[in-house]
């Protein structure tokens, strides 16, 4: 009931590759252990050793060797489900976490190891006016949750106590640089081979950030630092209005990583017309930006017949803020003149489908390039005025403001193409209002992909005098459900025929081991002081919780079908039909324990506390031995 210790591993990969520097020394505990005897690595790894306090080049600061270290160091907290927060719990793959992103990531290493196919992250940009997250090297999670005034009665996290980390502190770079690189290095064991990492910031820390990630990916895996302008300029600037931010973007291994290729944004081919040539398609009305109305080009306001014989004129519908059953209508203009528009028609190369309101939209198809045709690179530098990302989560909540500087889904969605994720995991731990999630969902409703979300944020409380808190709103974690419910919602009413899109998410919350002290230290314990301690599991944990923490143990993914069964009267979990069966139910008999094992699964589990009786402990191995002797059998 620990996640995997990494310096243990780490032991584990250098005795596999210099197994003469391995030598054993007594530990704190007085205990003979393995370890690295570094005098020979180093001869090992180096020609001319190099001497202690010798120059050399080298990235450091404060704490770095303690970030190193929290980054390795194990951990015995667990992860509770929340059924009553999540959307269609028993079905969805994907995931929303709540809690300290670093100890979810931990937990998540072993079960995800090089199973993330992208991560993209949006963390504190260093500004002066974030909180960075104070990792106390010292305590544990336990001990940090329960930090007077930390948090408040229903799990929120309070900020009241947390200094702003702004150019007075004396540790301003070092306490962000701390923050970052355990949460890095932990992800990286995450991403698959092909796999990659997208990074948001801005002036304050690109530098730190793009050495930090040279050190753990490998500065060979640098892929680009993307220059993105979104819509408007910062005016709280000192010197100049400043209009962009950076994407910092490297692979897992760039040997296995393929960048997107295309002929203009948005270039996937999902689909395929009666030749089986691939396409896109994209809508024929030009509905964004500057001369997209009729009135800026009236030449290219004129009407095209649909299938069913009617005129459509080029309208932008749009809904109304009454009603989400209401629309309204704004008369706007076509990409392509009268001739070359019915020159497609006649092609081909135009595709109508109803929007949510019954009314035709065509589509321009957009074929692939044929083999030999040349594609185009995207550039690192990117204009994102498809849409604002705050003014698509204003429009998701009725109009109110309940999150700042919320990133653009057409922004992720790009991303997400470029990494060629069609059907792999995408993990954001710093999910803020859950845009990844809300780009996940868009972007398979269109093409019709099979990406699943991780999302993991922090429940930090919202201001009490923000819209998000008058909303009803106590923390972050409470926008992102939400947003996603909401972005869902509308997304399933747009793509009618995305009939199987996956748009519930199972919600887990961070929380300290199921189990009580006397599990992990039993010889710390005076065995006359444990006269009626009946259960080794904490008292108000259910069975449902500690089905997860054994799932996380035996590294079966938190998305996992679960079916709950009676066998022979008492509650028994089947997950991944049949890989993992358990029951934590009281009063269990051999015949429970004997229909368990006829169903040969892979792995059974069951509470010490569950036996009816001794003899149940005593037989369940001689009947699993019978009928299913290749079953891997634990008891709590």
């Amino acid at each position: 009931m620990h996640s995997v210790d990494g310096v243990a591993q780490n032991v584990e990969r250098i005795a596999a590759l210099f197994p003469n520097c391995v030598t054993e020394r007594k530990g704190e505990n007085g205990k003979v252990e393995r370890a690295i005897d570094f005098d020979l690595l180093r001869q090992e790894l180096s020609r001319d050793i190099i001497d202690t306090g010798e120059e050399r080049y080298q990235f450091t600061w404060p704490g770095k060797r303690e970030a190193i270290r929290l980054a390795n160091a194990p951990t015995n907290c667990t992860l509770r489900p929340v059924r009553e927060d999540s959307v269609d719990f028993d079905n969805t793959q994907n995931l929303y976490i709540e809690g300290d992103n670093l100890e979810v990531l931990k937990l998540l290493r072993e079960t995800y190891l090089g199973k993330v196919k992208m991560v993209y992250i949006d963390p504190p940009y260093n500004t002066g006016n974030d909180f960075v997250y104070e990792d106390d090297y010292a305590q544990s999670y336990a001990d940090f949750k329960g930090k007077s005034g930390m948090f408040d009665e229903n799990g929120n996290m309070l900020l009241d106590n947390y200094e702003r980390n702004n150019e007075s502190n004396g540790r301003f770079h070092t306490d962000w640089l701390n923050l970052m690189y355990p949460r890095l290095k932990v992800a990286r064991d995450l991403l698959a081979e092909d796999g990659v990492i997208f990074i948001s910031i801005d002036d304050n820390e690109v530098e730190n950030l793009k050495k930090v990630c040279n050190e753990i990916f490998g500065a060979n895996n640098f892929v680009a630092i993307i220059n993105w302008k979104g819509r408007g300029g910062r005016q709280d600037s000192k010197y100049y209005a400043m209009i962009h931010e950076y994407i910092v973007v490297f692979a897992k291994n760039i040997n296995f990583f393929v960048a997107g290729e295309e002929i203009k944004q948005g270039d996937v081919y999902p689909k395929f017309d009666e030749q089986k040539q691939r396409y896109y398609k994209t809508q024929l009305l030009r509905k964004w930006g500057s001369n997209s109305l009729r009135e800026d080009r009236p030449n290219l306001y004129y009407p095209i017949t649909a299938p069913d014989g009617t005129e459509v004129y080029p309208t932008i519908y749009s809904e109304s803020r009454n009603s989400d059953l209401e629309f309204q209508e704004i008369q706007g203009r076509w990409r392509h003149g009268a001739s070359n528009l019915a020159q497609m028609i006649a092609d081909g190369r135009v595709e109508f489908q109803h929007n949510k309101w019954g009314k035709w939209v065509p589509y321009e198809k957009i074929f692939a390039p044929k083999e030999g045709e040349e594609k185009t690179k995207k550039y690192t530098t990117w204009v994102d005025d498809i849409s604002n990302g705050t003014e698509v989560l204003k429009t998701l909540f009725g109009g109110k403001a309940i999150f700042d500087y919320s990133k653009s889904p057409s922004l992720l969605n790009l991303f997400i193409r470029m990494a060629n994720v069609e059907d792999g995991i995408i993990l954001d731990f710093f999910s803020g209002s859950a845009t990844t999630a809300h780009a996940v969902m868009q972007l398979n409703a269109e093409d019709g992909g099979t990406r699943k979300f991780i999302m993991v944020q922090l429940p930090e409380v919202t201001d009490e005098k923000s819209e998000a808190r008058k909303a009803g709103y106590a923390n972050i974690c409470e926008i992102g459900k939400e947003r996603i419910r909401r972005a869902a919602k509308k997304i399933k009413a747009e793509h009618p025929e995305a009939k199987d899109l996956d748009i519930g998410f199972r919600v887990l919350r961070l929380d300290s081991s199921n189990m009580e002290d006397v599990y992990y230290t039993p010889d710390k314990f005076d065995p006359t002081a444990l006269t009626g301690l009946l259960d080794n599991v904490k008292s108000d944990r259910s069975d449902e919780d500690l089905l997860f923490q054994v799932m996380l143990e035996l590294d079966i993914p938190l998305s996992a079908s679960i079916v709950v069964e009676q066998l022979a009267g008492k509650r028994v979990f089947n997950v991944s039909d049949g890989h993992l069966i358990a029951t934590f139910d009281k009063d269990v008999n051999e015949s429970t324990v004997t229909e368990i094992a006829k169903r040969k699964p892979n792995f059974f589990v069951m509470r010490d506390a569950s036996a009816a009786n001794d003899n149940v402990l005593d037989n369940f191995e001689q009947i699993f031995r019978h009928y299913s002797p290749d079953t891997i059998c634990k008891i709590l």
